[in-house]
């Protein structure tokens, strides 16, 4: 996937993912380093669409905290990280929602339909 076809916002919140997955010592960037980043956005759209399909954003922000938690950390790797089959995967997804509307970009709102048809953790947390 070519960043550049990432809206600024969704580019800010994966450098941000990548940036908590160095925090917390992982070597991948998973889906749920995405949400969080996506969910801590100041003027994010996600918390208002969360509320829309009724969900409670605050409880979506500690289980997805939570899964960040319980992933696997791995000393001594002096910040190399990449992202995972599971994020390239839903990446994939969510680029194949724009082209099917017609979207240049890949929007977090995009990446966001895409986690709720997710199979991983991710799905599973926002189902």
């Amino acid at each position: 996937m070519r960043i550049d076809k990432l809206t600024s916002k969704l580019q800010t919140a994966l450098a941000d993912a990548q940036s908590i997955a160095v925090g917390k010592d992982h070597n991948f960037i998973e889906p749920v380093h995405l949400l969080l980043a996506l969910m801590d956005q100041k003027s994010s759209s996600i918390k208002p669409l969360l509320k829309q399909a009724g969900a409670e954003p605050g409880r979506v922000r500690q289980a997805v905290a939570r899964e960040i938690e319980n992933l696997p950390e791995v000393k001594g790797v002096a910040g190399d990280v990449s992202m995972s089959n599971d994020m390239g995967r839903l990446f994939n997804m969510a680029d194949r929602l724009a082209q099917k509307r017609g979207d240049q970009y890949v929007s977090s709102e995009l990446m966001l339909l895409a986690a709720l048809e997710d199979r991983g953790t991710l799905g599973r947390v926002l189902r």
